[in-house]
């Protein structure tokens, strides 16, 4: 029997500059809706939000 992963990598993207900025482990079982968070943009050197991809 083959066992489904409970964690995948996902990649957060600066709204303001497109760029990929921070990689997660995230819970497939727990969280269903995708991630946004207010970080730093070292490209734009503020905080902005970041949105996940898949």
């Amino acid at each position: 029997m083959h066992k489904t992963k409970s964690t995948r990598k996902i990649i957060l993207v600066c709204e303001d500059c497109l760029s990929r900025n921070y990689s997660l482990n995230k819970s497939n079982l727990t969280q269903k809706e995708r991630l946004e968070i207010k970080k730093f943009c070292s490209m734009c050197n503020k905080h902005t939000l970041h949105k996940e991809t898949r």
